[in-house]
């Protein structure tokens, strides 16, 4: 006699559409920051776990707004709390910062914004449940997974879902502003272009990763012109990663989707919070989860790098004027992505390897950059993000760069350089 289920299919569809997108007036704003974690002296030279562990023992016991957690190959990852405003955000995680940075240099370590690792192979230094069955899920795909997990970094953007009536901060609009300007946001901001020393081809090596892996849980749900519907059958047909026990591993029958896990093909029915784990496994470009986490951005050079694309991307969803224009600008790019969901397609592929090289993409950022510099007094910000977004674009987006292309020119002076003479002392390395 099969087992009944904890919950209905029906009752978990209305779940996810309950859950995944809570409109209104946007008005909060979050921020994910991840950096990679270095040994201060010897970048290149991989951090033994023991020491990770025991900076993230003392990293615990600050007093932060913002929740800190550590990534699989000991990125650090700062979490704020969401804000009513652009300043508020801000000025939260850098007084957090303020709190993180001097006790990771007591540890003599540095922290480095970079989309993928630049200086060594991934390497694993958290030991989970939830990690061993996800390393071992990815590892049917290839390599990308142990990558993804240990070697990426990034600035995720987290913005209210938006108004459920129509209109330029409607829920329906945002939702494909976010898929178009998505791929505008990775380039311009693309900061990945080398793996282990080498230059792989892309500018940003993180999108090539996430583009390679399985694409059930990471490719953009289907275009709908109902998102909570398209949301709820995405999250449904995807396979399950793991199932949560007690005792032992974690991994999950192979092929088996939550939806047949709701059909009885699992040793045990799953419950509501079983869905909601299932929903963390999930990594599309653009997530929701009552708001709208935007996924795509490498992280960024500097202490404060994190600032630009933080407010670059809050001035073009959430002021009306602003959030016009980038539409306007970024629509005729659905043309050219065609038919595939994000990040494999063409659109997403040449954001990856050209960044702003490529004239469609160059273009739109010079307006959505232009739209978002004027719209920044309105949405409060301060002298100094705006002097930032000033400089980032003057810098990059008005000469079709990004930092990525940064990386590479110091790669080809190095090249042209030659090698050190004998004896000589190595030049000391910045990360």
């Amino acid at each position: 006699m099969p087992v009944r289920p904890a919950v209905s299919e029906a009752e978990l569809e209305a779940h996810l559409r309950g859950i995944c997108f809570k409109t209104g007036p946007p008005r909060r704003i979050g921020v994910e920051i991840e950096w990679l974690v270095h040994d201060a002296r010897a970048p290149r030279s991989p951090v033994a776990p023991s020491r990770l562990h025991t900076a993230a023992d003392a990293l615990r016991q600050l007093p932060l707004a913002s929740r800190l957690t550590f990534e699989p190959g000991g990125q650090l990852e700062l979490s704020s709390p969401p804000s009513a405003s652009l300043m508020s955000c801000i000025e939260t995680v850098a007084a957090d910062l303020a709190l993180v940075r001097p006790v990771v240099r007591a540890h003599g370590l540095g922290l480095a914004g970079h989309g993928h690792n630049p200086w060594h192979a991934p390497s694993r230094v958290l030991v989970e449940p939830r990690y061993d069955a996800m390393e071992a899920y990815f590892d049917r795909w290839g390599p990308a997974g142990r990558s993804m997990m240990c070697a990426t970094a990034s600035v995720q953007v987290c913005l209210d879902a938006g108004h459920e009536e129509p209109g330029p901060l409607g829920l329906g609009r945002r939702w494909l502003l976010a898929h178009l300007l998505g791929a505008v946001l990775a380039a311009a901001f693309a900061n990945s272009p080398t793996s282990e020393g080498c230059p792989t081809g892309y500018r940003t090596t993180r999108q090539l990763v996430w583009s390679r892996l399985d694409p059930g849980r990471t490719l953009a749900p289907p275009p709908d012109d109902d998102p909570r519907a398209a949301w709820a059958r995405y999250v449904l047909d995807a396979p399950v990663m793991c199932i949560r026990g007690p005792d032992g591993p974690w991994d999950a029958p192979e092929d088996l989707t939550f939806r047949n896990w709701v059909r009885g093909a699992a040793p045990r029915p799953p419950t509501r919070e079983d869905l909601d784990y299932h929903v963390t496994t999930l990594f599309p470009p653009v997530r929701p989860r009552g708001h709208l986490e935007l996924r795509m951005i490498d992280a960024q050079p500097g202490e404060r790098g994190w600032v630009v694309p933080l407010a670059v991307t809050t001035a073009l969803f959430d002021d009306p004027e602003a959030t016009e224009r980038a539409y306007r600008a970024v629509k005729p790019l659905a043309e050219t992505a065609g038919a595939r969901p994000a990040p494999r397609n063409p659109l997403w592929r040449r954001a990856a390897r050209a960044a702003l090289t490529d004239p469609e993409l160059h273009a739109a950022a010079l307006t959505c950059f232009d739209a978002a510099r004027e719209a920044l007094p309105r949405l409060g910000a301060g002298p100094e993000v705006l002097a930032a977004v000033e400089a980032f674009t003057a810098r990059y987006v008005a000469r079709g760069r990004c930092p990525a292309d940064d990386h590479l020119d110091a790669l080809d002076d190095l090249a042209a350089a030659g090698p050190p003479e004998a004896g000589s002392a190595p030049g000391k390395e910045s990360p």
